[in-house]
């Protein structure tokens, strides 16, 4: 299979919210006598997600802290989660809807995140606000590089974001069922040298999508994609970047645990 036929079966970001037919699939007509999608619509409509997840997060942390009882708040983080996914789903195959579906997809994840955050903070003391920091220092980090061209999602770029993402995927389903018979994949969360170095490649991986996030963002403003892609392309990065809070957050409880 040639390179250019990979991208095309894969789409060309790791991300799932974002493929091929993302910018080429809608309706012209839906932009008739409306404005088009901006990259500063996107960007606002980006930090009022933000927000809604840190509402959210922040009510399942107080709870947990107040209980001091992780029952108390594995319902509704389960529920976030289960919730989220379904959004998820509805948000990348009704683009259209992402006005309203986006935003609700926020506040679900925001349940998960405040409690898995409050769960790794009670363990490790100050690991969430690094991981914060970070996973937000390396957004704008790579904002700089690709807007200064220094790093240029090319096809070769491309490719081996998009396989790399698609193995990490498939690794990590595989582990889920292996948990379900009592088994596991030692190295997903070894704290040796294996396993951080392992989580360090996975962080570098889901960062790097970030750069074909911003390159189908530009292109969608570029091509005058109907207003409400802002919705879903501020989705779409709201996708990557708790992915990437995620994974700092287990590579920072596996540096701190040794």
């Amino acid at each position: 299979m040639s390179k250019h036929n990979a991208l095309q079966m894969f789409g060309r970001s790791g991300n799932p919210a974002l493929n091929d037919a993302t910018f080429s699939n809608f309706n012209p007509s839906d932009s008739i006598g409306k404005n088009f999608m901006t990259l500063q619509g996107t960007v606002n409509k980006t930090g009022i997600l933000l927000i809604l997840v840190t509402l959210t997060a922040s009510w399942t942390w107080n709870l947990f802290f107040v209980s001091k009882d992780p029952s108390s708040v594995m319902p509704l983080a389960i529920g976030g989660a289960v919730l989220g996914f379904i959004l998820a789903l509805t948000t990348i195959f009704k683009k259209s809807w992402a006005g309203i579906t986006a935003p609700a997809y926020a506040l679900a994840q925001g349940l998960f995140l405040g409690a898995i955050s409050a769960i790794f903070e009670s363990q490790y003391q100050g690991i969430v606000i690094q991981a914060v920091g970070l996973t937000l220092g390396t957004l704008a980090s790579l904002l700089v590089l690709y807007k200064t061209g220094i790093i240029k999602p090319t096809e070769n770029f491309r490719l081996m974001i998009v396989s790399a993402t698609m193995g990490i995927g498939l690794l990590y389903m595989v582990s889920i069922v292996m948990n379900m018979f009592g088994s596991s994949i030692g190295f997903i969360h070894s704290n040796g040298l294996f396993g951080i170095g392992f989580s360090l490649f996975v962080v570098a991986i889901a960062a790097l999508n970030l750069v074909l996030d911003f390159d189908f963002i530009e292109q969608g403003s570029e091509q005058n994609a109907p207003k409400y892609m802002e919705w879903f392309g501020a989705f779409s990065l709201m996708v990557t970047l708790i992915w990437l809070y995620l994974e700092m957050l287990r590579l920072l409880a596996k540096l701190r645990s040794r």
